[in-house]
């Protein structure tokens, strides 16, 4: 946890994103490293979380993390959450908590809150399209000897 401190500190000071940073581990051994980077990439999923998913998951060649662990200085946010669960991280530490970070402007509150509400009333229209011809690749993705389940 204090490289990761380190690298949010480094991340603020540098100017070079949000005061994030995340680390996969496994055994004792930092496998990758991630700082927030939405606005230097300008991308809104360059979270320090998936940043060092991405790289672990590069680094080992495998989609999952079964027997890694993730330190973050911030509990994750849902998008991060959703990575972690996909990856199988082993088990998650962070320093500050979600409320801490919307004290400063990182409030992700009402992503949780539109999570929990039907389709029908969230504030982003989610419309249902092409519902059967879309079926086809799932009808055939459940037929297919050559899959690989994650």
């Amino acid at each position: 946890m204090e490289r990761a401190i380190q690298l949010s500190l480094e991340n603020v000071r540098g100017g070079l994103g949000g005061p994030f940073a995340a680390l996969v581990v496994r055994d004792v051994t930092i496998l990758a490293i991630g700082t927030n980077q939405v606005t230097t990439t300008q991308d809104p999923t360059a979270h320090a979380e998936i940043v060092a998913i991405r790289g672990a998951c590069q680094a080992i060649r495998d989609f999952e993390l079964r027997d890694c662990e993730l330190y973050t200085t911030c509990e994750p946010c849902p998008m991060c959450m959703g990575a972690i669960y996909w990856a199988r991280l082993a088990r998650v530490y962070y320093a500050n908590t979600r409320e801490d970070a919307a004290r400063i402007g990182f409030d992700d509150s009402f992503i949780y809150d539109q999570l929990a509400l039907p389709v029908e009333s969230r504030n982003i229209p989610m419309i249902q399209i092409m519902h059967d011809q879309a079926m086809v690749a799932f009808r055939e993705w459940g037929k297919s000897p050559n899959k690989i389940q994650y």
